[in-house]
């Protein structure tokens, strides 16, 4: 049976996501899963993640790559480090350092500042990114001393706090923490963001308006959209696949990736009639679901059919699934 459905990558530091697919893709071909021609599986990620970033990659094989445009569009949650008093090129530890600081903010001040990037924001992407300019990417703009103007553009970031240290053993009540007068080499933030949003200019931004500079020295993806760190697989297990171990035990199905929209079970024929691309009533659906948008249409207690979508009293076919 050709698996269809996300493997969600606990990602390594150093590997960057098209290799993550092309890891994917080595493991399916070394266990015969991943076919030739017009059968071969299609494979590829919900959701870029810097080489120095490291953490959950949704990787998505077969009909569930139809659903990457929406796990790209997602809600996603990082935790990051911002060393404080140097700023470089790339924003991160892999670029040269462009600018210095001897200042170095407290808490306290932290504290005080993330409000100031907590909810509708606009931020300037990193000159060393993979955003289009003029049809080229702009890290190969700025590898080739091309001066790039990356525009302003509006992201969100849903919540930003400061992620203390581990709680005092036996003590859940007490902190290990600094005191708030404490001038800070570093400072770790856990963030909910909108697509789009760039944590290297997050991180930027902040050390900024603390007086400083600073850039990311550790980045961290917990979640992206439904799937979280606790749905992972390191590359070690990934390479299980390719010695025979069953895809199964670390395949998640295609509609897990539709968890935030509700679902609903067509007859036959409805389910016949939305796979030849034709509309259906919403009065002829039995067990009217009194839906209104985005659904998952699913045949046989679950097998999914398309997500569909309800407008005006008709469903329509937004992405068909040939499972």
């Amino acid at each position: 049976m050709r698996p269809h459905g996300w493997i969600i990558l606990d990602k390594p530091l150093e590997l960057g996501s098209t290799q993550a697919v092309g890891a994917v893709k080595r493991n399916l071909r070394e266990a015969g899963l991943l076919g030739k021609g017009k059968n071969k599986l299609k494979v590829g990620h919900g959701g870029t993640l810097d080489p120095l970033a490291t953490g959950v990659l949704p990787i998505a094989i077969g009909e569930a790559t139809k659903l990457c445009g929406r796990m790209l569009d997602a809600t996603k949650i990082y935790e990051f480090t911002i060393g404080f008093g140097t700023e470089t090129e790339t924003l991160d530890v892999e670029g040269a350092v462009t600018e210095t600081s001897d200042h170095r903010p407290t808490m306290a001040e932290a504290e005080a500042v993330l409000p100031q990037f907590t909810g509708p924001i606009e931020q300037i992407p990193p000159k060393y990114s993979a955003l289009k300019i003029d049809g080229k990417r702009a890290y190969d703009l700025a590898r080739a001393g091309v001066d790039v103007d990356m525009k302003l553009r509006g992201v969100t970031i849903y919540s930003l706090r400061i992620r203390h240290p581990e709680l005092v053993s036996g003590s859940p009540e007490v902190l290990k923490q600094v005191q708030d007068d404490e001038p800070l080499a570093e400072i770790t933030l856990t963030a909910t963001v909108s697509k789009g949003t760039y944590i290297r200019s997050l991180a930027r931004d902040i050390a900024r308006a603390l007086n400083t500079v600073g850039h990311v020295t550790m980045l961290r993806r917990t979640k992206a959209g439904p799937f979280t760190l606790e749905q992972a697989i390191s590359l070690d297990k990934l390479n299980e696949i390719g010695k025979g171990a069953d895809i199964t035990d670390y395949l998640l199905p295609l509609e897990a990736g539709l968890d935030d929209i509700p679902a609903f079970d067509l007859t036959p024929d409805q389910a016949k009639l939305l796979r030849q691309g034709m509309t259906l009533d919403e009065r002829e659906m039995i067990g009217n679901p009194a839906l209104n948008g985005l659904f998952l249409a699913t045949e046989n207690q679950g097998s999914p059919v398309a997500l569909a979508e309800l407008v005006d009293g008709t469903v329509k076919v937004v992405r068909g699934f040939n499972m």
